[in-house]
């Protein structure tokens, strides 16, 4: 599967919904996905249970999310 067969069917949630999508599942039921840079994922905090991943380098790391989780990316 490629970078973009996994983009495919992204629907994009407001904050609010979010907060209910996660609190309606169990934790590790999804991944929680931080994209920024890490100096942003140290300095502004995460999200606790976030796995950082930065968005250039996301092609090259796919292979390190469950590809059977739903994602939740920020």
């Amino acid at each position: 599967m490629t970078f973009l067969d996994r983009l495919r069917g992204v629907k994009t949630l407001e904050p609010e919904e979010a907060r209910r999508w996660m609190e309606d599942r169990s934790e590790g039921s999804y991944v929680l996905l931080d994209v920024r840079q890490p100096r942003e994922y140290v300095e502004a905090g995460h999200l606790p249970g976030a796995v950082l991943i930065p968005l250039p380098e996301l092609p090259d790391r796919l292979a390190e999310l469950d590809p059977a989780a739903p994602v939740l990316a920020y």
